[in-house]
């Protein structure tokens, strides 16, 4: 075998950087029994080495390429057509033509062949690459082939392979193209086959696109394909398409558009017969390579040939499962509002707190709701549980309609989560201590800790702190805790659906709810403000913090005048919230208090945004409104039959409202807490590792579960080599969306918003906070990059507690996920807010700088 060319049956599962993506899959395709692939051979990357080796031109213009980024567009531009300028203009290495021409003959230089890209960053599980260099059909004569070779390494330099590679994070020097020679078929239909369902993620629906003449056709876009989809040998689903086109192989080379027969246009291009055999050829190749496959296919002479098989990178991975049984999974970030993956370490530490049944996929969590769905009095529980959230609810009355969990009538073995009453809520102790003797003891709980904790190193650290999470859970899933919130949301219920009912007064519960007392979370924004005060005085200090990048900054206040009160005002925050980050329920995020430079940016804005005493201002305004909407309602109901008593009634929950529906952020910031002791002990351990060479880096410890940093920690040793595979998984991780809904079928099942008399271009969503506020949208992906101004409207993913220090500065919020009861809707609703949440590609719709209309009232967004 010449290092030059290598045919594809000699092609070794190793050998990647040697034959590309595609020639790797091409070589194994040829090793399955049964599977036709057209005969061929690759140019290997070391031609391709060869014939850039001493070129200069080439070597001084991708220096310059690598120094650009993606938005560099111009530059790349140019730069990558000199390259592919220079590779073309280069001699093909002898070795190479002389390899080519041997393998030619050997084949039949007579026959047409296709000469096809095949880059080593190409075809790979976490990123395809599809379509970014360069294939040529019905290429006939050494000559051509030789030329078209030249042509494929110069597309190593498209402007979209180029950028695609910035994207993804690939180095251009140490990418390669191997070229494949393949003899050419030429098909009576051709397509495209997916063992999943690319759209849904069903793993059990095969897709199946079909059109005439060869594949080109459709991969271009230029006709519209038959569309299939076949399950255990029944086509489910069919679509003919009117093709009108076909491109077809000319006799001397190369290929040409022509118009298809007219009886054909509308002809189902397979048989019945045939779709059903591609599945099986298509079932048989996914089982080979052990993932779903998007594989390329073409039908001559009534056999199919494959002409190409490439993991689909774009489906969201399926949960684990114990059990062959049907399984239904609730994402656990669209419920704690950080859709962002979780590192390990962070999985770990959620998965020892939690009760639920839980499942990891794509570095998420997901609840496994089957068992609730396995019972009458499960479903309608789980229902009402989730109608906060209509997409959600939707995707699951879906799944019920479908009977996808069979219902186990007599099985009353499902637990049911807390049912929220309605009709009529639970008596509840109207008594505000209540709020406070809670808050005292998770205080005092965190006090002990914090003492007990400094005693702990080693093996016996982790062993104290599984004891503490008992403690934690105990705290967290108190009933009496649990009851007191649970009492607030039965009555915000109970309101809006009673002053609906008697008043016509929509979302009455909103106005109510602002300014209460005991909200950890309201209050930590407002506390930012009076931050903001102390430091407003002192220029000089206001002109250093708008320069500083450094987390030590606070060290270097003393040199100004007013330096120490700020110092001391910023510690003072940090000592009460510090503890806070965006993304926080991963223990493994950087918080305030190990990065102090997040809040910098935040402080300024409310020094630029607001006048002194504003805190004070905005809370009182916000009681005051409250009041006034309680007073407003009492009257009108008074006037009403049985008034007094309806007024009584209402009187009581709005008292429930106000006394306890603060305290629901409460349970959470005393985790958050507890989580940051846990971190600071297990921080000094990994310091620990690292001076005794067991990790490189304290945030290794990152990529660890907490078992096995446990066993790391006890034995002082480690097999390095896991902390860099979890690192390339969670970047792999990072690049995925992680559906609300899915089924062990790796189906994603969405639900709708289904109202009318909306305007025509509304944006719909979750209405959460009520009223109407037009203003300029700022589209913000991470709460660093926020350049805020009174007024504006943040339109983000999600925000979690963290976000908070951001409401003071807007006036109405968009966010692509949250319900009813999430944090940035408890939020929006006391600071007055009018929001709209769960706002499906809300950050992709919205465009920054938008001027935009925000009807929290009846949940939708117009651009104005």
């Amino acid at each position: 075998m010449s290092s030059m060319v290598i045919g594809f049956q000699e092609i070794e599962k190793s050998q990647l950087y040697l034959v590309g993506g595609k020639g790797l899959h091409l070589g194994e395709l040829s090793k399955i029994e049964g599977i036709q692939v057209p005969e061929g051979f690759c140019i290997t990357t070391a031609g391709y080495q060869k014939a850039i080796g001493q070129n200069e031109t080439y070597h001084a213009l991708l220096h310059r390429l690598i120094m650009l980024n993606a938005d560099d567009r111009d530059q790349i531009g140019d730069i990558s057509k000199k390259i592919r300028q220079a590779i073309m203009e280069a001699e093909i290495p002898s070795a190479v033509a002389e390899a080519v021409t041997r393998y030619l003959s050997r084949f039949g230089e007579e026959h047409a062949y296709a000469v096809r890209s095949s880059a080593t960053a190409e075809d790979l599980p976490h990123a395809s690459f599809a379509g970014q260099q360069d294939t040529y059909l019905n290429i006939i004569g050494v000559d051509a082939i030789l030329q078209h070779i030249s042509k494929c390494w110069a597309s190593l330099f498209t402007d979209r392979a180029v950028i695609y590679r910035m994207q993804n994070g690939f180095d251009h020097s140490q990418v390669y193209l191997s070229v494949i020679i393949q003899k050419m078929v030429f098909p009576q239909a051709s397509g495209i086959l997916f063992t999943a369902d690319p759209i849904s993620g069903n793993r059990k629906q095969l897709s199946i696109d079909a059109g005439f003449g060869l594949g080109e056709a459709l991969v271009s876009g230029l006709v519209s394909a038959d569309h299939y989809k076949v399950q255990d040998g029944e086509i489910v689903d069919q679509r003919i398409a009117a093709k009108t086109l076909a491109i077809y192989g000319r006799k001397e080379g190369g290929t040409e558009t022509r118009q298809v027969d007219p009886d054909l246009q509308k002809a189902q291009t397979l048989t019945d017969q045939q779709i059903v055999q591609l599945e099986r050829i298509g079932r048989q190749i996914e089982a080979y390579f052990g993932q779903p496959q998007d594989i390329e296919w073409c039908l001559a002479d009534d056999t199919f040939y494959i002409v190409q098989s490439r993991p689909i990178t774009t489906l969201y991975p399926i949960p684990e499962a114990n059990d062959p049984n049907n399984h239904v999974y609730l994402s656990v970030g669209h419920q704690q509002m950080m859709t962002d993956p979780i590192k390990p370490l962070g999985l770990s530490f959620y998965l020892l707190i939690t009760p639920a049944p839980m499942r990891k996929a794509g570095g998420r969590l997901f609840v496994d709701v089957a068992h609730w769905l396995a019972t009458p009095v499960g479903r309608e529980t789980l229902l009402n549980n989730m109608a906060s959230d209509p997409l959600i609810e939707g995707a699951l009355k879906t799944i019920i309609e479908r009977d996808f969990i069979k219902l186990s009538p007599n099985d009353q073995t499902a637990p049911t989560p807390a049912k929220i009453n309605t009709d009529k809520p639970a008596a509840f102790e109207n008594d505000p201590t209540i709020v406070s003797d809670l808050i005292q003891q998770s205080q005092a709980s965190i006090q002990a800790l914090k003492q007990n904790i400094q005693t702990k190193s080693g093996a016996e650290l982790f062993d104290f702190i599984l004891e503490d999470i008992q403690e934690l859970k105990r705290i967290l899933f108190n009933p009496q805790s649990t009851a007191v919130f649970t009492a607030a949301m039965n009555a915000s219920v109970w309101i809006n659906e009673r002053m609906y009912e008697w008043l016509g007064e929509k979302n009455a519960a909103d106005t109510l709810s602002q300014s209460v007392p005991n909200n950890i979370t309201s209050e930590m924004g407002l506390a930012l403000l009076d931050v903001a005060d102390v430091i407003r005085p002192y220029p000089e200090v206001i002109a250093y913090l708008q320069h500083t990048k450094d987390d030590r900054f606070l060290d270097e206040l003393a040199q100004f005048e007013g330096g120490q009160e700020t110092k001391e005002a910023i510690d003072a925050y940090l000592e009460k919230y510090g503890m806070r980050c965006a993304g926080e329920i991963d223990i493994t995020r950087p918080r305030w208090s190990e990065q102090p430079t997040t809040l910098v940016p935040l402080i300024l804005s409310n020094i630029k945004n607001f006048e002194p005493q504003e805190s004070q201002r905005r809370f009182e305004q916000g009681r005051q409104e409250a009041l006034a909407k309680e007073q407003e309602l009492l009257v009108r109901l008074k006037q009403l039959p049985d008034g007094d008593l309806k007024a009584k009634e209402t009187k009581r929950m709005i008292d429930l409202i106000r006394n306890f529906i603060g305290y629901r952020e409460y349970p959470k910031y005393g985790y958050i807490c507890r989580y940051f002791v846990y971190k600071q002990a297990i921080l000094k351990e990994a310091e620990r590792l690292v001076e005794a060479g067991v990790i490189h880096d304290i945030e290794d410890i990152y990529y660890l579960t907490f078992e096995e940093l446990h066993e790391a920690v006890r034995t002082n040793t480690l097999d390095d080599r896991i902390i860099g595979k979890r690192k390339d998984e969670y970047k792999i991780y990072e690049k995925l969306t992680p559906p609300r809904v899915m089924t062990s079928d790796g189906e994603i099942v969405t639900g709708a918003y289904k109202r009318g008399n909306l305007p025509a271009d509304a944006i719909l969503g979750l209405p959460v906070s009520s009223g109407v506020i037009e203003g300029r949208a700022r589209v913000v992906l991470n709460m660093e990059d926020a350049d805020l101004e009174e007024g504006d409207i943040l339109v983000t993913a999600f925000t979690d507690p963290s976000w908070t220090p951001l409401f003071v500065s807007i006036k109405g919020l968009v966010t692509e996920v949250g319900g009813l009861m999430t944090h940035g809707a408890v939020i929006a609703r006391e600071y007055g807010l009018p929001a709209v949440v769960g706002v499906d590609h809300a950050t992709k719709l919205i465009k920054d700088g938008q001027r935009i209309r925000v009807n929290g009232t009846e949940g939708y967004i117009e651009i104005v």
